[in-house]
């Protein structure tokens, strides 16, 4: 279990993540508690202000939920499937790090982005969610982040909470791994520059920057939690962080008008080894976008929606 502090006045943040392997992937050594930095406080910048336009598009009791056609990198192949965003605005409670029920002047305004993915590899389907909860006052780290994969092999979970430091905890069906808890000092996560951009995409970091990269990629690929070095770079309507160390690079494209919507986005790997290495990009593609207070669309006829939203 995660210890809660009590930070008083200080804003926390908290990320949460879910992994997934394969059948046939290779267990890692048994993992233990460890603490990577000692405790220090999040130094805060000023609250963002937030035009008109701002509150008449994210607070009118409505999530926006955007299809992607998805080309997902998995095994060396591209498996097509679909991906979805889904940004909402809510009230958060700093202390318990979750959804405050109601509103009260202690909460902490967030924007809220559920990214889902699913395809299939073979015979058996994927199903990735990561979860990002991003002060709307655009001045501190996410407050929690959490990642899901469930696949027939079975599946696992990881959160990563922002007390003093980033609190991590994970959980995996496979005994090399099985539970454990560390902590990460605080640096730019990959999950919440998705939702900074929604806010204003010049506040995004550029130039050379230590960032833990997205749950999704850290688990698909069994590499190590942690920031990495990474070099990133804004420049018409295109947002890029590429990893020194990883073989990677991550490109998000954007509308450069309010509401700076998500047009899609390329992840370039290398896959394989040794000679068999290969350079595949995911590619993800927008199909529709719909302003719906989907929560209240629970009945067989909403359905109709999901046509709507163009997904199967």
């Amino acid at each position: 279990m995660i210890k809660i502090i009590n930070t008083n006045s200080k804003i926390v943040l908290i990320a949460s993540l879910m992994l997934c392997f394969s059948c046939k992937e290779k267990e890692s050594a048994t993992s233990k508690p460890v603490v990577i930095s000692t405790s220090k406080t999040e130094v805060l910048a000023p609250k963002a202000k937030l035009s008109e336009s701002f509150r008449n598009y994210w607070y009118n009791g409505e999530a926006e939920i955007t299809s992607y056609k998805l080309e997902q990198e998995r095994y060396g192949e591209i498996r097509e499937g679909q991906a979805v965003l889904v940004f909402v605005t809510e009230d958060f409670l700093p202390k318990e790090q979750v959804k405050a029920d109601n509103y009260n002047e202690h909460n902490t305004p967030i924007l809220k982005m559920n990214a889902t993915k699913n395809f299939i590899t073979g015979i058996y389907p994927y199903s990735i969610m990561q979860s990002t909860f991003y002060p709307v006052a655009n001045n501190q780290h996410a407050l929690k982040i959490s990642a899901s994969v469930q696949e027939w092999c079975g599946h696992v979970y990881t959160q990563l909470n922002n007390r003093d430091d980033f609190e991590v905890v994970t959980h995996s069906y496979f005994q090399g791994e099985a539970d454990s808890t560390f902590n990460l000092e605080k640096n730019w996560t990959e999950n919440e520059l998705w939702t900074k951009l929604r806010i204003d995409p010049k506040s995004l970091p550029v130039g050379e920057i230590d960032i833990i990269p997205s749950l999704e990629y850290i688990r698909l690929n069994h590499d190590e939690l942690k920031s990495y070095k990474a070099f990133a770079s804004l420049e018409n309507g295109s947002y890029t962080i590429s990893y020194e160390n990883l073989d990677r690079v991550l490109k998000i494209n954007f509308n450069t008008n309010f509401p700076y919507d998500i047009l899609g986005w390329e992840e370039t790997s290398t896959s394989g080894s040794g000679a068999s290495e290969e350079v595949l990009t995911t590619k993800a593609t927008k199909l529709k976008t719909l302003k719906s207070d989907y929560w209240n669309k629970k009945s067989v006829s909403d359905g109709t929606l999901r046509e709507t939203l163009k997904l199967q």
